[in-house]
């Protein structure tokens, strides 16, 4: 994690403790050399609430040997506890720093996740190993602009999302939209902090050519 200093967080997951490493100052992220390369603040330093609540559902629903991919995985808290329940996890962010730390912190949990840079305009590393038994996202709607293409590229990836928000506007139109191709429900909502868990599940549709995933 480059020169930041670092603290470990414990977070109980499943009745088991997750240590997971972070920055300890967000701002000693925030040099214009790092905004300048990478154009968006660091958020994958911080340990968020979506990803702790996404960590404790995924980890009853990950089975052995379960292709999972997580996108934007920051810190990698969600990988790792599917990883600990026997799925083969596969890591993914834009951020190189985010992936470092993902990879420190499922060493550090003694987990094997594969970690893929890749960003959602430029999906080929992740459409690779499509489809995927499921995917998982915690707290990556903050931008509207990102809307559309995560709704684009959701059903070329999966048939089945595990996705949690904290109620952050730029992601209402998302869900104001995923009915068209996606059963939604809601799973559980978390008061502290915020957020609720949401599923999707890809609609049926009649066999034929266009019922197919993209590739």
């Amino acid at each position: 994690m480059g020169q930041a200093a670092c603290v470990v967080e414990r977070i109980v997951v499943a009745g088991r403790e997750i240590l997971i490493e972070r920055p300890r100052d967000f701002e000693d992220l925030l040099t214009d050399e790092a905004f300048e390369r990478e154009e968006l603040l660091p958020y994958w330093a911080h340990l968020w609430g979506s990803s702790v609540a996404l960590a404790r559902v995924v980890a009853a629903e990950a089975r052995p040997g379960m292709r999972v991919l997580e996108l934007g995985c920051g810190l990698g808290l969600p990988s790792i506890a599917a990883a600990r329940a026997g799925a083969a996890v596969t890591a993914s962010d834009w951020s190189p720093d985010a992936l470092e730390a993902a990879a420190t912190n499922a060493k550090r949990n003694q987990v094997d996740v594969e970690v893929v840079n890749a960003d959602w305009d430029a999906p080929a590393p992740l459409l690779a190993g499509a489809p995927w038994e499921l995917v998982i996202a915690a707290d990556v709607l903050y931008e509207a602009k990102k809307v559309t293409t995560l709704l684009e590229l959701l059903p070329r990836l999966t048939e089945h999302v595990l996705l949690v928000e904290p109620g952050r506007m730029p992601a209402e139109p998302f869900f104001d939209r995923v009915a068209e191709r996606w059963e939604h429900t809601e799973v559980e909502g978390v008061t502290q902090p915020r957020a609720t868990v949401h599923r999707l599940r890809l609609r049926l549709r009649p066999a034929g050519p266009e019922s197919r995933m993209d590739s």
